[in-house]
Order: structure tokens, then C-alpha cells, then sequence
């Protein structure tokens, strides 16, 4: 999720900072900014992860194997939040490269 998280708080910051993504950092905690293409491979890969852990509870819970219907419904809902939120991040790159090409040098 702090791939995600490091997305939103960019998505927020309205790009405010220079040279960093939302302040996040390399893994090498360098203090370097890390790449955006980066970013949104971890963000995929989480949004992947959750999708993977609801499609497990709700199994489970079909299934009857000690899974409570709240938490089925917290995973489900975790991972509509991520993919959501991976979308919005998505189309947002895509509205800036559409701008970039459409501008005349």
C-alpha cells in the first residue's frame, strides 16, 4: 500500500514538490526521488495482491471455511478502493501525455 499511498499523496499535493513523487524515496532510503514508472509497477502489483486476497475470502466464505462475511466484505472492498484509485492515477498519466503532445515547440 505504500505505493499506493505515495500516489495519492501526489495526486493531492497537486505536484508541488519538484523532483519527487509525493516525497517518497528509493528502497535504498537514499533520499533520492524514486521513479514514477516504479510506482505504479508496486501500486499494479498491490492492486493485483488485493484482488488476489478477495477473490480468497470470498472463496472462503462460500466455501464456509471460517471466513465472516465482514471480513469478505473488507477485502472486496480494499481491493475496489485500490483498482479505483489505480485508475484515477491511470487516466490522470494519460490526460498529462495527451497535453504533452499536444503541445507545439
Amino acid at each position: 500500500m505504500a505505493a499506493l499511498n505515495a500516489i495519492a499523496a501526489a495526486a493531492s499535493a497537486g505536484g508541488a514538490e519538484t523532483g519527487a513523487v509525493g516525497g517518497a524515496s528509493s528502497a535504498a532510503g537514499t533520499g533520492s526521488p524514486a521513479p514514477f514508472a516504479d510506482l505504479l509497477t508496486d501500486a499494479v502489483g498491490q492492486v493485483s495482491q488485493l484482488e488476489s486476497q478477495a477473490d480468497e475470502t470470498v472463496r472462503g466464505l462460500m466455501t464456509g471455511t471460517g471466513v465472516d462475511v465482514h471480513q469478505a466484505m473488507i477485502a472486496t472492498e480494499k481491493a475496489s478502493m485500490a483498482f479505483e484509485l489505480a485508475l484515477a492515477v491511470r487516466n490522470k498519466a494519460v490526460q498529462a501525455y495527451e497535453q504533452v503532445i499536444g503541445m507545439q515547440f
